[in-house]
């Protein structure tokens, strides 16, 4: 590997692995597996990033971030959270980072109790609600390790604090948005999940069906869900749909793929007359700037990453007063208002 100015040691704790480990990979002596050796160059690189941003000393906290989503969604909340580190002075915060696009609940679990015995100031959660990450999550408490759970909720966990969106409120708002397009034209509406264990997903659903009941009862909605949020798995699940439902004339991203829910629609020369995504991510970004997108609920990932930061903080008592839930504004981003 090339120069850096990081002490092993320092390395070694960003990675989770042993000083003798990163020496290896270091000197470049073999005997380590090309995974942990990824995890050292990673390491390496969150170092390099986040030095030049962390200029003023101070507690110095160490915070695992572990999420389960596509890579367009953590690549966002990576480039936020380390936005926020210089609001953050003096204190300084250093991040590990655990992303993935897919895995079981046993991987999860596992990745959690492996941070609870190398010990960790907070960990920051997105993950499935299901028994095997809440009893994870609920260990992590029990040793003291605060959890702040991201976008999606576990309730039941002991967790410290939720940041996000109220999910119920933005799937009424995509309701209304749809409902207000369509107006008195028939179509059904394609609902399209990641996976249906994550509860924030769950909750916009609840919200939207809600709505749509209330408003339209005559709609119908046609769900697709365990695709991970993935194209590679949307496309083929959407061509589907399309083919048993002529019916479908726009759709309600709740959990992402909307590229590939877009290529189908094309594919089978169908118009898609309204379309509501969540995030602006790097393709919902673009394909709101094409047209392709009607709006997209968003929320600032910013703002989230700092409340995340500073309950966390607050737990060890770095900062004064307590830790309050305060759901994020949804935001209604068109074509013609995006941020800069």
């Amino acid at each position: 590997m090339g120069r850096h100015p990081h002490p092993i040691r320092e390395i070694a704790r960003q990675a989770g692995v042993s000083e003798a480990t990163v020496d290896r990979v270091l000197h470049e002596r073999g005997g380590v597996r090309q995974s942990t050796v990824h995890e050292v160059r990673q390491a390496v690189a969150d170092l390099d990033r986040q030095r030049t941003q962390v200029r003023l000393h101070g507690r110095t906290f160490l915070l695992d971030v572990v999420m389960q989503a596509p890579e367009r969604f953590t690549s966002a909340v990576r480039a936020a959270l380390e936005a926020e580190l210089p609001s953050l002075r003096p204190a300084v915060l250093r991040s590990r980072f655990h992303l993935r696009e897919t895995g079981t609940v046993e991987e999860i679990a596992a990745m959690l109790d492996g941070i609870r015995r190398r010990g960790s100031q907070g960990v920051l959660l997105k993950a499935p609600d299901v028994p095997e990450v809440v009893e994870a999550v609920q260990r992590l408490v029990r040793a003291r390790v605060p959890v702040v759970t991201l976008v999606t909720d576990l309730p039941a966990s002991g967790r410290l604090a939720y940041v996000g969106i109220d999910n119920r409120a933005a799937g009424a708002t995509a309701a209304y948005l749809l409902g207000q397009w369509l107006g008195r034209e028939p179509g059904d509406v394609l609902v399209t999940l990641s996976r249906s264990f994550f509860r924030g997903e769950e909750e916009r659903e609840i919200g939207f069906r809600g709505a749509m009941r209330a408003r339209h009862p005559d709609r119908r909605l046609v769900e697709i869900t365990e695709t991970d949020g993935l194209d590679a798995t949307m496309r083929d699940l959407v061509l589907a749909a399309l083919d048993a439902h002529p019916g479908v004339r726009a759709v309600y991203s709740i959990g992402g793929g909307n590229v590939a829910t877009l290529e189908a629609f094309d594919a089978r020369g169908r118009e898609c007359a309204a379309f509501v995504a969540h995030d602006l991510d790097g393709d919902n970004t673009r394909l709101l700037r094409q047209g392709r997108v009607s709006a997209v609920l968003h929320h600032d990932l910013g703002q989230d990453m700092r409340r995340a930061c500073q309950a966390i903080m607050r737990a060890h008592k770095a900062l004064p007063g307590g830790v309050y839930p305060w759901p994020s504004n949804v935001q209604v981003v068109t074509p013609y208002n995006l941020p800069l």
